[in-house]
Parts: structure tokens; C-alpha cells; sequence
């Protein structure tokens, strides 16, 4: 028999503020981080037809939106320059830090750091779509305008996908496996899924898994805004612009924050008394073989990796409860992940569509990029853990024929209902997929 692997500690920094209880109690109570961009660097953005994004509060914010935020609630370097060397980390890996120091200290570990005897069974695999973006345009400015002297020793290290990885281990001393995925938008579920891996072997006892990304940047938000990948006719209403499953959905908002888990061998967590907020079941992945950005229109690679993570749990269709949509807010990308999840649940698991309960939180915080399924999985483990299905926000009507949408799309306010099986989803660039299936905890 593997090994069960269950979740004992969360953490996470989003667009709705820094902490998991700040942004789980915000998300159910509808609230939105994405803000304009005429904010964040004044004319810098102009020229670029999408000018939203969904950014982590800082102390010096004035966004009405996050304005009942507490200073410790918004992101501050200067607060958390003890916790790192700012210096060496990319924004990408102090999110990381941060966020793998709450979810430690929410699994019982004090303060973070590990003893020496178990430090060598406990493992990192924290990825990032993208790493640190900023690195790399500022010191390409630097090199063609100064030359070789104007190139930072750690430009490198500061940019590397595997240093939010590198980073966490040496912070809180563990020296089990170091790992690191980049799978564009399906980094964090993919990171969360090896993990469960790592421990099922028996390779290691606990894994802080999850992903990192800091790349709001003009030239990012050009480079998709270029694809045709994001809204854009909602610039004069930010918290109106990301709209997952609605018939007015344009394209993504384009967010940045971190989710980090600590996932644990049952018998483990059992004989050191943690508190389990689920387990993870199954984990399915599988590949579109189809387009380097679209899906294909039946969402057939969705459909696969729902199913395979449902095979690997040994858990029905019909027993999924809520499913955590990757739905971005693309024409093509929420159509096709509705008919893989109506082909799943409905075809195969003989629900009736009214009774699929689907739900997507990039309404609230915008798409996250390769945290994004880190951060969605914490939301689907409160899920189960709290009995409340998190809403879509500014889902006014869900849908446009000929797409059938006719799931219960948990429309802008939380739903409270009981959760023992949930799916989530994320799905990248490149038609890389992947699902897990949490459970409630049942000893």
C-alpha cells in the first residue's frame, strides 16, 4: 500500500493581502484585488491596451479596494528583511520565504526553522512560471547601455526558477529533496503533485510544495497583451475586468503572490499530533498535444487529467463535490474546461449539470501564473476544511450560446455546503495539465 500524504500547514500572499486567513476571509466575502495599472508606475503603461493587474497590497498602497487592509495584512519589504537577504532574492523567492514560513509555523514547527533530526526527511518543491522577470529586463538595459562592470554577480542566482526552492531550504534548514517545476500556469499544481511523490516513496516525510511569481512588469504584460491573452475592455472598472465563465469574459488578469502547503505522511502527522485539513488523493496530468496557448475545443487534455486524478484516488465522478476551475477568463480556455468538467461529472458521473459545483477565484485575484494552482489548492482545502464554496465574482451571466453553461457556478457570493472530495484544476502554455483531488480527512 503507498503511503497517504495529508495537508497540515498553509500559507500564502495574494492580491487579496498577505496571510492565509486575510485572503481566505476576503475571497468569501467577494472582495477583488486586481487594481489599475495608471498606479503602479506612472506612463509606463499607457501604450499597453490592457491596464489592469492583480498586485499584492503593499504598505504604501492607497487602493480603495484594499483599504481596510491592516499594515501587517499588506506586503512590506522592510518588515520581512530579516526573515531574508534581500539583496540575493528576487521578489518571486521572498514571496516563498514568506509564505513557506506561515505554513510551517501553521503545521506546528515554531518559527520555521527545522532541527537537524528531521531536516534531512523533510523536502522543498516550490516552482515559478516565469522567475524574476525584472532581473532580467534590468540587466539587459544595464549590459547594452554600461557593459560587463554593470552586470550583478547574482543576476544569476536572483533569476533562477529553482532558487525559491534554494531559497526556503537554507532559510528554515531542510535538507530532504530540493525540487522545482516550471510548467508555465500548471507549475504550482505539478509542484504540490511531485511532492505527494516524494513522500508516497518514502524520499521524504514532509514536503513544502507550491509556487512563486512576481512578474507584473510592462514588458510582461505587453508580451500577453500582444497574444491576445488579456481583458482589456474593462480598464475603467479593474474589479470588473477578470470575469471566469461570464459571457462578457475578455481574457485574464495577469496577478502575482505565492501559496506554499506542508503535506505530510498520515502516520507522521498522526504520532506528532498536527492538524490535518485534508488529504491528497489522486493527482492526474496529462498533455493537449494540441497548441503552444489554446486548448482544443472539447477540452479533451482537461478531461484526462480530471479523470486520472479521480483513478488515482479511486474516487467516482459522481462523488466530486466542487471543483476549482482553472478558468481563466478566455473565450476558448472557460468553454473548454466547462465541457471536460460537464463530460466528467455529468457524462461519467451521472450528475445532473445544476448539481456541478464549479467555481473559479481568478475573478478575485486574477490569474497568479505558476502560483496560481498552489494558491487555488489552499482555496479548495479551506473548501473542504470550512463547509464554503468560494463564489466567482462579477459572473453576471454565466456563459454565450452555443456554450452550455448550466453548472452551478457559485455566482459571486459563497456558498455554504459540505465538501468531502474536490478537484483542482490548472492547466499552461505549451497544453501541459494537471488535477488533484483533495478529500476531507477520515482518519
Amino acid at each position: 500500500m503507498r503511503r497517504r500524504v495529508v495537508v497540515t500547514g498553509l500559507g500564502c500572499i495574494t492580491p487579496l493581502g498577505v496571510g492565509t486567513k486575510t485572503s481566505w476571509s476576503r475571497l468569501i466575502q467577494g472582495k477583488c484585488g486586481v487594481v489599475s495599472t495608471k498606479g503602479l508606475s506612472q506612463g509606463v503603461y499607457e501604450s499597453i491596451p490592457c491596464k489592469v493587474a492583480a498586485v499584492v497590497p503593499t504598505v504604501t498602497a492607497t487602493d480603495a479596494s484594499n483599504a481596510e487592509l491592516s499594515e501587517s495584512e499588506r506586503w512590506c519589504e522592510k518588515r520581512y528583511a530579516k526573515e531574508m537577504d534581500i539583496g540575493k532574492c528576487a521578489k518571486f523567492s521572498q514571496y516563498a520565504i514568506i509564505a513557506a514560513k506561515e505554513a510551517l509555523e501553521d503545521a506546528g514547527f515554531g518559527r520555521g526553522r527545522l532541527d537537524d533530526g528531521i531536516a534531512e526527511r523533510v523536502g522543498v518543491c516550490i516552482g515559478s512560471g516565469i522567475g524574476s522577470f525584472e532581473d532580467v529586463y534590468e540587466t539587459t538595459l544595464k549590459w547594452a547601455n554600461k557593459g560587463y562592470r554593470s552586470v550583478s554577480p547574482l543576476f544569476v542566482p536572483r533569476l533562477l526558477i529553482n532558487m525559491a526552492a534554494g531559497h526556503v531550504s537554507m532559510k528554515y534548514n531542510i535538507k530532504g529533496p530540493n525540487h522545482a517545476a516550471s510548467t508555465a500556469c500548471t507549475t504550482g499544481l505539478h509542484s504540490i503533485g511531485d511532492a505527494s511523490y516524494f513522500i508516497q516513496r518514502g524520499t521524504a516525510d514532509i514536503m513544502l510544495a507550491g509556487g512563486a511569481e512576481a512578474s507584473i512588469h510592462p514588458l510582461a504584460i505587453a508580451g500577453f497583451a500582444r497574444a491576445r491573452a488579456l481583458s482589456t475592455e474593462f480598464n475603467d472598472a479593474p474589479q470588473q475586468s477578470s470575469r471566469p465563465f461570464d459571457s462578457k469574459r475578455c481574457g485574464f488578469v495577469m496577478g502575482e503572490g505565492a501559496g506554499v502547503l506542508v503535506i505530510e505522511e498520515l502516520e507522521h502527522a498522526r504520532q506528532r499530533g498536527a492538524r490535518i485539513y485534508a488529504e491528497v488523493a489522486g493527482y492526474g496530468l496529462s498533455a493537449d498535444a494540441w497548441h503552444i496557448t489554446a486548448p482544443p475545443a472539447d477540452g479533451d487534455g482537461a478531461f484526462r487529467s480530471m479523470r486520472g486524478a479521480l483513478k488515482d484516488a479511486e474516487i467516482e465522478p459522481g462523488s466530486v463535490d466542487y471543483v476549482n476551475a482553472h478558468a481563466t477568463g478566455t473565450k476558448l480556455g472557460d468553454a473548454a474546461e466547462n465541457m471536460a468538467i460537464k463530460r466528467l461529472l455529468v457524462g461519467e458521473g451521472g450528475r445532473k449539470a445544476g448539481g456541478v459545483n464549479v467555481s473559479s477565484i481568478k475573478g478575485a485575484i486574477g490569474h497568479l501564473l505558476g502560483a496560481a494552482g498552489a494558491v487555488e489548492s489552499i482555496m479548495s482545502i479551506l473548501a473542504i476544511h470550512e463547509g464554503k464554496l468560494p463564489p466567482t465574482i462579477n459572473l453576471e451571466r454565466a456563459g454565450d450560446p452555443p456554450e452550455d453553461f448550466d453548472c452551478n457556478y457559485i455566482p459571486n457570493e459563497t456558498q455554504d455546503s459540505n465538501v468531502d472530495v474536490a478537484l483542482c484544476n490548472s492547466f499552461g502554455f505549451g497544453g501541459t495539465n494537471a488535477s488533484i483531488c483533495f478529500t476531507k480527512y477520515s482518519g
